[in-house]
């Protein structure tokens, strides 16, 4: 199980009563333009795609997918791609089963993930009064959880509490 029923319900609910909630993708895109001139992928799976921005921001990404488990229009089981992108996604697993998430990521990476990972709490929180941000960790947490199943290429910590990550299968 990637998201429970209930997490899936209050993640819709978030997209749906934001606009502006998943902005990142958009803030992000220089980063994922650059991996894509370098790795060259003919395949890329937006993995918590949520509202699609990046495809909008980068139109002419090669063999563009959306996948995000919370939103039924996008949930069905996707194929790997050359390029996974994860951007500002896994800060909002469930922390119990952010293991499986990420060993589902690292399956469908065929070879090459870009991540990005917000620190910080989020502007938004869940009807419950949890914060959006269920899992609130420095890099030196994050790292570990990634390298166990991906070989890290590159890491840079960037404005505002959030670092990125360029992995690829071993």
């Amino acid at each position: 199980m990637l998201i429970s029923d209930s997490y899936r319900r209050e993640q819709a609910e978030l997209h749906g009563a934001h606009n502006d909630y998943g902005s990142a993708s958009v803030a992000l895109a220089p980063i994922v333009e650059r991996i894509v001139r370098v790795t060259r992928p003919r395949s890329v799976l937006d993995y918590g795609a949520g509202k699609q921005r990046l495809i909008r921001a980068l139109p002419g990404l090669p063999g563009y997918r959306a996948y995000d488990p919370a939103l039924p229009e996008i949930a069905a089981e996707p194929e790997p791609a050359d390029l996974v992108v994860c951007l500002d996604v896994l800060e909002h697993i469930e922390p119990g089963l952010l293991p499986t998430v990420l060993d589902h990521i690292a399956r469908l990476a065929r070879p090459h993930l870009l991540a990005s990972v917000s620190t910080r709490p989020a502007r938004r929180m869940l009807s419950d009064g949890r914060n959006a941000h269920l899992i609130q960790q420095p890099p030196e947490w994050w790292l570990p959880q990634i390298w166990s199943r991906l070989e890290l290429t590159s890491f840079s910590l960037l404005d505002g509490g959030r670092f990125w990550i360029a992995a690829r299968r071993r």
